[in-house]
């Protein structure tokens, strides 16, 4: 969904669970391992630097992650914006409080002339794909060109506005989850996978449109440690009770458990080694802001995974007679954007403690 411990949990970690909502068995090539520069189990630690990079970043911070479908098997696909998630983070940078968007989210889209993109009404996640459109070369779609259209549409949707984002396609989730070890989460309810078998293959295509036939890799409740290709097979799952909402809430613990992994290894106060995850990552991580990675990372390093408070905001489907069209946020969830821009967060979950996601 986070580099200097929160912090490279913060834009590395939350970016790259957002990619968790798409990975097809078109678009994984392996299995995924801890890649060369990655942080090991025990680092030394080096002295910080005085002052640390960052010093002057106080708050507050709203940082937009998103995972992106991009099937690269397929030429010309598009990037679509698969999860959408924010973080905001107060004043004094003691706490901090996640929420994603649905993909569906029906959200007005304005015209975008980079892109050859008149405007219209449409889901969230087809911002992304609008905006990468590069007239001249329609089999080369621009993401960092389809993160400004899909920044711009969620920032006049939640009134936020972004001092920071990250993009991250498939493979980096599985680097960075499993060049810290795996990660340790609590699983709150049965999962079958649509997708992968017990032993880490994928599952074949079933006949005709859509499906998959074959074993099936089964997460059951209870404490669970999990490598890279696990951990992003569990929180794509979508098909279970509460559908998306569901898959949202579990994208959400995974990232918090990612943070606390991170802590764990002493990543802190090492900025080079923050700086060698980033570059693991390649070209699966688009990072846009106007200060380095490493100096938000500084900035959140006082951030713990109890400071991360999870937001579930709740929605509706929506349509035209029987037809789906997306979905839209209830009253309450629209009314948690006004609280959070307002500064009075606390006291509104505080009236309204079933956002909050269990930990």
């Amino acid at each position: 969904m986070t580099l200097a411990l929160a912090g490279l949990a913060t834009i590395a970690v939350l970016t790259v669970i957002a990619v968790v909502a798409t990975r097809g068995p078109d678009d994984e090539h392996t299995t995924p391992v801890a890649t060369t520069g990655s942080p090991s189990p025990s680092p030394s630690v080096s002295p910080s630097p005085s002052p640390p990079p960052g010093a002057d970043i106080t708050g507050p911070l709203n940082l937009l992650l998103v995972g992106v479908d991009t099937r690269v098997s397929v030429p010309g696909w598009e990037p679509h914006a698969d999860a959408v998630l924010i973080l905001h983070v107060p004043a004094g940078l003691s706490r901090a409080y996640l929420f994603s968007l649905p993909r569906d989210l029906v959200v007005d889209v304005p015209a975008f002339e980079a892109a050859g993109y008149r405007g219209g009404r449409t889901k969230l996640t087809n911002a992304m794909s609008y905006g990468s459109r590069v007239p001249d070369e329609p089999k080369k779609p621009d993401p960092a060109q389809g993160y400004e259209l899909l920044s711009k549409v969620v920032s006049d949707y939640t009134g936020l506005r972004f001092d920071a984002g990250a993009v991250l396609t498939f493979g980096g989730f599985d680097r960075l989850v499993d060049s810290l070890g795996g990660v340790d989460i609590e699983i709150d309810q049965r999962v079958v996978s649509r997708h992968r078998q017990p032993d880490g293959k994928h599952r074949s295509p079933g006949p005709g449109v859509g499906g998959y036939v074959g074993p099936q890799m089964v997460y059951e409740p209870g404490e669970a440690h999990l490598n890279g290709w696990q951990a992003l097979d569990y929180a794509r799952q979508r098909y279970l009770p509460g559908g998306d909402y569901t898959r949202q809430r579990h994208q959400q613990q995974l990232i918090r458990s990612m943070v606390g992994k991170i802590l764990d290894t002493d990543l802190a106060r090492q900025p080079e080694r923050i700086e060698q995850v980033v570059a693991a990552l390649d070209d699966m991580l688009l990072y846009v802001g106007g200060r380095r990675i490493v100096e938000f990372a500084y900035a959140l390093g006082g951030l713990s995974p109890e400071a991360i408070t999870l937001v579930g905001l709740p929605g509706l489907a929506v349509g035209r007679g029987n037809a789906y069209r997306g979905e839209e946020l209830t009253q309450v969830g629209r009314r948690f954007l006004t609280e959070l821009r307002a500064g009075r967060v606390d006291e509104f979950l505080a009236d309204n403690p079933k956002l909050k996601v269990p930990r």
